[in-house]
């Protein structure tokens, strides 16, 4: 199989590694040439991904920014071949797939909205690794949720990254889930580190702290871009949050121990729910 990664950060370089190892030709593109010099000398990528290697692939991933995924396609769209499946990796879905669908159906390209459920709070190719898949799930957004035959497509296609389990949802639903999942915790711990009391932190802290505080070490640009695109599905469970706050905030201030406990017991509750025992 001939792979097309479009993004050799961690996502893409991941993936570019995992393909290469299993034995398939991967061509790449990257915005930095150093990073593909790097990966060509590595052996990892076979060439660049250009007019003249994208119609040989049967395979493109799109491992960059929204916007930037759009536009690739948009302008690389007359060299996809129509036997290649084209799947995008953005950590959004409405606004790229609104805007690829009818591009893909343009040009007669098959094309799925994809979010690999994988990462590190590390960003870069120097931290891309061929196993970073192995066992997450992968989020597949179809035009066509009945189109079966070419999720089992995607499914082989996407074998040698390893995942462990696929979920087919719509771009919408998948924004309102991906807001509270994702893009709510590294909101909050960016917030959450900001507190002057973070200074001297050390020697008094252990896991909740680690716990608290992994996601705010993060990439401003990529994470400003999706919070931006979807401000409605994170302003919704920002606000939420903030009600939240200020009942435990309420309670503090009137020295109301019965009603602390009754939150905290609320919110364990709601734990065991949602996540079981």
């Amino acid at each position: 199989m001939t792979v097309g990664i479009v993004g050799l950060g961690l996502i893409g370089g991941s993936f570019a590694k995992a393909y290469q190892e299993a034995g398939h030709s991967v061509y790449a593109y990257d915005v930095d040439e150093s990073i593909l010099s790097l990966a060509q000398l590595a052996g990892v990528v076979s060439g660049a991904l250009d007019e003249s290697s994208l119609p040989l692939c049967q395979l493109v991933l799109l491992a960059v920014y929204p916007q930037a995924a759009v536009d690739y396609v948009i302008r690389m769209a007359p060299h996809i071949s129509k036997d290649c499946l084209v799947i995008d990796c953005c950590g959004i879905k409405r606004a790229v797939c609104e805007a690829l669908f009818p591009v893909a159906a343009e040009y007669g390209f098959p094309y799925l909205g994809g979010h690999p459920m994988a990462g590190t709070h590390n960003s870069g190719y120097k931290y891309a690794r061929a196993n970073l898949f192995k066992g997450a799930p992968m989020v597949l957004v179809p035009a066509d949720s009945d189109d079966i035959l070419l999720l089992d497509r995607a499914k082989k296609l996407l074998e040698p990254a390893g995942f462990g389990r696929y979920s087919v949802t719509t771009a919408r639903e998948h924004d309102e889930m991906i807001a509270f999942t994702s893009q709510m915790a590294h909101l909050v711990s960016n917030a959450y580190i900001k507190s002057p009391t973070a200074s001297r932190h050390k020697g008094f802290s252990a896991g909740s702290y680690k716990d608290m505080t992994r996601v705010a070490w993060l990439n401003p640009g990529m994470w400003a871009e999706l919070f931006l695109e979807n401000k409605d599905c994170l302003l919704y469970e920002l606000d939420v949050f903030l009600e939240k706050l200020t009942e435990y905030r309420s309670a503090l201030v009137n020295q109301d121990r019965a009603e602390l406990e009754r939150l905290l017991e609320e919110g364990k509750r709601r734990k065991e729910e949602v996540d079981g025992h």
